[in-house]
């Protein structure tokens, strides 16, 4: 099947959102299905705003039963149960959606900064909410940690997390991890599958040839 050029994949995550965790390996396939006609356009979701609260027990049992959950839906999936005795909790995204988009920004390193934050989270317990852990995972993936800690602490880059949420809210998501796929202004939410990235491709190439017609 031919693609034309003007059709897109949004990939909408956030590096913090477990069950993005247990997506990747999908993803990763499904982008490796993809014809390169698709342009794939990666953005961070911003699931919780920026907190200094510490999460209350009832969020915290909540989100450990949630990982529990994916473990069970998604065979192979870990996570690291440390992290809740190891660390003061806080329910704030915002910083690791930052740190995603200085390591765009700077060095074209987004997925790796994702993958960086997800397995310090999710399977070293450490705390992705904290500027230090974000920072040292900057300069694991190579990138300069002064100018990387400037980076994170100017306005600039909360300005472009803000505009980049718009995005996300204009394309009508709310939930992560999401796909979207647009042709000719015309998009649809594709639902997650997350067992098959052959189910999701399928979905994706009924779309763009019901679009062709």
């Amino acid at each position: 099947m031919s693609t034309p050029a003007e059709s897109t994949l949004y990939y909408v995550h956030d590096p913090m959102c477990s069950w993005c965790w247990g997506f990747r390996p999908v993803w990763l396939s499904l982008q490796q299905l993809l014809p390169t006609s698709i342009h794939i356009v990666s953005w961070v979701g911003g699931l919780a705003p920026d907190s200094d609260t510490p999460m209350d027990q009832g969020m915290q049992q909540n989100l450990q039963a949630t990982w529990r959950r994916i473990q069970e839906k998604i065979p192979g999936t870990r996570f690291n149960f440390d992290f809740w005795t190891q660390n003061r909790p806080r329910r704030s995204t915002y910083p690791a959606c930052r740190a995603v988009i200085c390591a765009r920004e700077m060095a074209d390193q987004e997925a790796a900064m994702t993958l960086a934050i997800q397995q310090a989270y999710y399977l070293e317990a450490r705390n992705p909410s904290d500027l230090k852990t974000l920072v040292d995972l900057a300069h694991s993936i190579g990138l300069d940690r002064r100018l990387f800690e400037d980076k994170m602490r100017s306005p600039e880059t909360h300005q472009t997390l803000l505009e980049e949420l718009e995005r996300v809210r204009a394309i009508g998501v709310y939930s992560f991890p999401s796909l979207v796929i647009e042709k000719d202004h015309h998009r649809l939410n594709i639902p997650i599958d997350y067992l098959s990235s052959g189910n999701l491709f399928k979905q994706i190439q009924h779309f763009l040839q019901t679009e062709s017609h």
